[in-house]
């Protein structure tokens, strides 16, 4: 499955913490994500992360776009609610098309785990029909 992962920069750390912890589930998935938040995460995991540009250079349009393919099965979008910044993604772009095109996001860590438990049990496998 394609996982998409995006972080406001003051939620880059809880990202990698959420991919260190999950990295079993994760290494199943072929993963994408934003410039900064995909090395940020590859340091720390060894994972293997599809990096788009950064989200304020083009990467969230182009996360986007995948989201309006249907080429992204779930999104992992860590926001900081009380950050409101024009340098970082926005998260209503990303959580509009997910709601137009049926695709599960989350935009909180207990959401995300909950993503990523049904993504390591199979739970999500009616995506991919």
């Amino acid at each position: 499955m394609n996982v998409g992962l995006i972080a406001h920069n003051s939620k880059k750390k809880l990202m990698q913490d959420l991919c260190i912890a999950y990295k079993s589930i994760l290494a199943r998935n072929q993963l994408y994500a934003t410039s900064t938040t995909g090395r940020l995460v590859e340091d720390v995991t060894n994972l293997h992360i599809h990096k788009f540009l950064p989200g304020d250079l083009g990467g969230t349009q182009q996360m986007a776009a995948q989201i309006s393919n249907n080429e992204m099965d779930i999104v992992i979008f860590l926001r900081d609610p009380d950050h409101n910044s024009s340098h970082e993604p926005n998260v209503n772009d990303i959580v509009k098309l997910c709601d137009l095109y049926n695709i599960p996001i989350a935009t909180n860590l207990a959401t995300a785990e909950l993503l990523i438990l049904a993504l390591g049990n199979g739970e999500l496998e009616w995506r991919e029909s």
